[in-house]
């Protein structure tokens, strides 16, 4: 079994973090450790995400909730290609996974960084490629 918190190491330029199993972060907890961290004056923005269950699919039908997994490994490459973007300096980001009901956590992304034409693709394309290339879900109806 993996351990709940993992926190992979720095370079001088990023702080990169993927929390993994049970463990539930709270995004205050994310925002207070960045801030704290070496590299807090080189930040002017933080984006966060929070994805959760909708009651309804993408074509409209009633969804009960869904069943989802995730590949660690790929996510924990996938906070690091976003954090070697230009201007970004941390990322964060937790998967949940199981079977899920309507109005649960899927997910929490953070993506911290100098300016908004640098941190909002930074997080559009984190919360992108965890959609398409971490996380397997199969909505239940």
């Amino acid at each position: 079994m993996l351990p709940s918190s993992l926190r992979l190491p720095s370079d001088a330029d990023h702080e990169k973090e993927v929390i993994i199993g049970a463990s539930h972060p709270t995004l205050e907890t994310w925002l207070r450790e960045i801030k704290s961290g070496p590299h807090s004056s080189k930040i002017g923005m933080y984006l966060c995400h929070n994805g959760v269950v909708r009651a309804t699919a993408r074509d409209g039908a009633v969804v009960t909730g869904m069943d989802l997994s995730y590949d660690a490994g790929r996510l924990r490459e996938v906070l690091a290609e976003v954090a070697a973007r230009p201007g970004i300096v941390a990322t964060r980001a937790w998967v949940n996974e199981g079977r899920l009901v309507v109005g649960d956590d899927i997910m929490y992304a953070l993506v911290a960084g100098d300016i908004r034409e640098n941190v909002f693709p930074g997080l559009q394309e984190l919360v992108r490629l965890i959609k398409t290339e971490v996380v397997s879900e199969s909505e239940t109806f």
